[in-house]
């Protein structure tokens, strides 16, 4: 078996407008396909770089601070920690040094967790 690579990372959240203002309006991400099937299905998909994040509701996939996070490589790490916080975004965890990057978790509007993100010059 072998892959080519991680089609997309996805958050299952309870509310997709409320999602989609932070996703959108916070983050400032864009639509690149929604697919709303109503009160069965909606499904809104974001790329980043090669990679896709994905929000979406279904029936019973329910948001989960102990599921998956997703890492965002952060253009400007104090520039967005500072719009974060000027947004009012609950962090889980400050921007913290490891031996390759800088990042912090922030909470999405249903508590899921999500890295914001710095490597270090030379890491890839």
């Amino acid at each position: 078996m072998k892959f080519t690579e991680i089609a997309y990372s996805c958050y299952a959240v309870s509310d997709i407008a409320k999602a989609r203002a932070f996703y959108e309006g916070v983050l400032g991400l864009k639509v690149t396909m929604e697919s709303d099937m109503g009160d069965v299905d909606h499904w809104v998909e974001y790329d980043i770089g090669s990679g896709t994040l994905a929000i979406g509701r279904t029936a019973g996939w329910k948001p989960s601070a102990d599921g998956c996070s997703v890492a965002l490589e952060a253009v400007d790490l104090d520039e967005t920690i500072a719009e974060l916080k000027g947004a009012n975004v609950p962090f889980k965890m400050e921007v913290i040094e490891t031996p390759v990057c800088h990042m912090a978790i922030v909470l999405d509007p249903d508590g899921n967790p999500l890295i914001i993100h710095k490597r270090k010059p030379g890491h890839h």
